[in-house]
């Protein structure tokens, strides 16, 4: 089961919203949060299937926006230390 292009939008925008709302600090903006988001669903479901959960795309809508939070935040946290923004700790 896979989900479609508006799922998938839709998973990345409430990932990077969630992203920022967990990480203190500064945002990257909405847009670039969105991208953050679909991006970091392609790293949580990278993450998940190597630990033998299943990508981001096997589970339905919450658990799908949970891996893919959980991918935006390892993905934030790594963009701020390549750009030297280090925000505040989670």
């Amino acid at each position: 089961m896979g989900h479609g292009w508006i799922a998938w939008i839709i998973i990345g925008v409430i990932a990077g919203w969630l992203t920022g709302k967990l990480m203190k600090g500064s945002g990257f903006g909405f847009f670039m949060d969105m991208i953050v988001g679909l991006v970091g669903a392609l790293v949580g479901g990278f993450i998940s299937s190597h630990l033998g959960l299943g990508g981001v795309g096997q589970h339905g809508l919450i658990v799908s926006i949970i891996i893919a939070t959980i991918g935006a935040v390892i993905l934030t946290w790594i963009l701020r230390l390549i750009s030297g923004n280090r925000g505040a700790n989670l």
